[in-house]
């Protein structure tokens, strides 16, 4: 193998590079002998069926749990761009609407929360503000996981709540919004160009969890940073700010890799308008738009991109979002 050639180790970001091309073979390899084993165990259960020995019920599960692991090896397949094998950064930023739509932020935030648990990512959160009332105005999550920006970039857009809401002493239904924005979570692996001399920083006390010592301490970090922005070509600014760790230095250095994060997605906006002008004839998405309307009264949540919708809104808020990843997907696998 190439990994134990003497030297290997010399050049670390160049190892670090082969070793995730030999990791995602290697799943490649493990997810076909999962199917594999599924399948043998299929006929051999159906055999036994013929013989009397197991029950038509056996036999649908076996079946079942078989289409399942083709279905998630299917849906992986479509993740072949170099940006949806990284992991994600999701920014939730409650609408207009005061208390019920920072509610909405939310809920939203536990819905991912529930996903990648499900997934088995590392959710960590970078930034959090908190409502006056309830909820939440705004909050950042950095999500590491394999595909997590692949399967996640879905979510990208305005998400549209209908309900009687518990702020409104009237009892009337009311609607809200929040904007959900994903970016790919980069690494040392991908080269973007910052320019020093464009950024400027703020420090301040971080509030929320974190300890006494986060309060006492500006720990806190606002990036600021001002370019000329690839798709609109004109100056721009950024701002990030980072309330995760208790040391000023890990703070900036984490605001810098989610710089970093956001110019990356700016360059693959840039590449998707070039790809848009050459595919005219495919369906337009609108990135940003409103995407997904959750009506809690209806028990109806419906994804206006690809009409999928389901009754099981509980599900869907505890995270159970995966048939929206999928019917995404196969409408818009480029």
């Amino acid at each position: 193998m190439r990994t134990q050639v003497p030297g290997f180790w010399d050049d670390a970001k160049a190892a670090e590079v082969q070793m995730r091309k030999v990791k995602e073979l290697k799943n490649w390899v493990v997810g076909y002998n999962e199917i594999k084993s599924a399948a043998d165990e299929l006929q051999l259960t159906y055999d036994f069926y013929r013989e009397e020995v197991t029950t038509e019920e056996e036999v649908d599960e076996a079946y079942r749990h078989v289409l399942e692991l083709i279905e998630t090896l299917e849906m992986k397949n479509m993740l072949s761009h170099e940006e949806d094998k990284f992991g994600a950064v999701i920014k939730i930023v409650g609408g207009a609407g005061g208390t019920e739509a920072q509610d909405w932020a939310s809920m939203l935030f536990r819905m991912y929360q529930r996903w990648c648990e499900r997934q088995n990512y590392k959710c960590e959160i970078t930034n959090l503000q908190e409502g006056e009332e309830a909820g939440i105005k705004t909050v950042t999550m950095q999500i590491e996981g394999e595909m997590a920006y692949g399967y996640l970039k879905s979510e990208n857009g305005v998400h549209r709540l209908v309900r009687v809401s518990p702020f409104n002493a009237q009892g009337k239904r009311m609607t809200s919004f929040c904007s959900v924005y994903v970016v790919p979570l980069v690494d040392d692996t991908i080269e973007i160009e910052v320019n020093p001399g464009m950024l400027t920083w703020d420090t301040f006390r971080s509030s929320g969890a974190g300890g006494q010592n986060v309060n006492k301490v500006e720990t806190g970090v606002r990036l600021h940073y001002k370019f000329t922005n690839p798709v609109t070509n004109l100056m721009d600014e950024i701002v990030i700010e980072n309330t995760e760790s208790r040391s000023q230095f890990g703070n900036k250095d984490n605001a810098i890799r989610l710089l970093k994060s956001q110019l990356y997605e700016l360059e693959l906006e840039k590449r998707r308008a070039a790809s848009a002008v050459v595919e005219a004839g495919k369906k337009k998405i609108e990135w940003g738009s409103q995407i997904r309307s959750y009506v809690f009264d209806d028990r109806r949540v419906k994804d206006h991109r690809t009409n999928y919708q389901t009754s099981n809104v509980n599900g869907v808020m505890d995270g159970d979002i995966d048939a929206f990843i999928k019917a995404y997907l196969m409408e818009f696998p480029d």
